[in-house]
């Protein structure tokens, strides 16, 4: 492992993976021309998905993908927070336990059973959860995968010392700036474009799909509103459930609103576990 220098004083940034698809990582790699402005202003001291040499820390900015799943993550993030000045963590799964995080739902170790042959051979934690979940973080960064161009802008505003200026909104608001058809109002669609922070450009409704929420609960989200406005127009318990449970199931205003609605499925089908999921 190679020291830092003493001639290099431009700010130190790491990526660090936990459990994830690396997707994350890749869309700091996307910036492409951007990148090279990026390395010329900071110093890119761990980053494995780029390079295997690595400088020593403690880091300037921390930029973490993945949520914690198996107990040596619980104990690894401790180090990476001690270590760094700030830590933004990017991407569904470490802002909100991600698709993992589905396993929250169940009885635990029911997915790995049916998974792996020996899952014995596991050693990991019942549930997945968040990074705010284990240490404290300077900001999150959201997205399946995150945009890059809200990694620019974070990555900017903490090497000028201000706070990023990232939108809240849902991506309602998006669609109407690119002048694109309400599917929820003209087709009945099952949108979650009402609830979910904007940042994707409103992709999936352009192209007449319904949102189905990779950015996450946007900071207004009325998600009993919007699942009651989807059961009159005739979507049912199950999809309701199917369309919160994706990549960010275990965020509050997603996971309560499934939650309250499995129960009255199960009603219906007769069925119930202790963790209040049908098996």
């Amino acid at each position: 492992m190679s020291s830092s220098s003493s001639a290099d004083v431009r700010p130190t940034l790491a990526v660090w993976k936990f459990a994830s698809c690396d997707g994350c990582q890749l869309s700091l790699l996307d910036c492409e021309s951007e990148l090279l402005a990026l390395a010329g202003a900071v110093r890119i001291a761990h980053f494995t998905e780029m390079s295997r040499a690595t400088v020593d820390g403690p880091y300037d900015i921390s930029l973490v993908e993945g949520s914690i799943t198996t107990p040596d993550d619980a104990e690894r993030i401790k180090e990476v927070r001690s270590s760094s000045r700030y830590l933004v963590t990017i991407g569904a799964c470490a802002a909100t336990g991600g698709v993992q995080a589905l396993r929250n739902f169940a009885e635990p170790g029911s997915y790995a059973r049916i998974v792996y042959a020996h899952p014995e051979y596991l050693q990991t934690l019942e549930t997945s959860t968040p990074i705010s979940a284990h240490v404290p973080v300077d900001y999150e960064l959201h997205g399946c995968p995150i945009d890059r161009g809200q990694l620019l802008e974070v990555l900017l505003a903490f090497l000028a010392g201000r706070r990023p200026v990232i939108a809240g909104h849902s991506v309602c608001q998006e669609c109407k700036a690119r002048a694109t058809v309400c599917l929820l109002v003209a087709n009945a669609t099952a949108c979650l474009g009402p609830v979910t922070r904007a940042g994707c450009g409103a992709l999936c409704p352009s192209i007449g799909r319904g949102c189905f929420g990779c950015f996450g609960p946007s900071d207004s989200a009325n998600t009993p509103s919007l699942a009651a406005r989807l059961r009159s127009l005739g979507t049912s318990d199950d999809d309701l459930v199917r369309l919160l449970q994706t990549f960010n199931a275990a965020a509050p205003a997603f996971r309560d609103e499934a939650i309250h609605s499995t129960p009255v499925r199960l009603a219906r089908s007769g069925g119930q576990s202790k963790s209040g999921v049908e098996q």
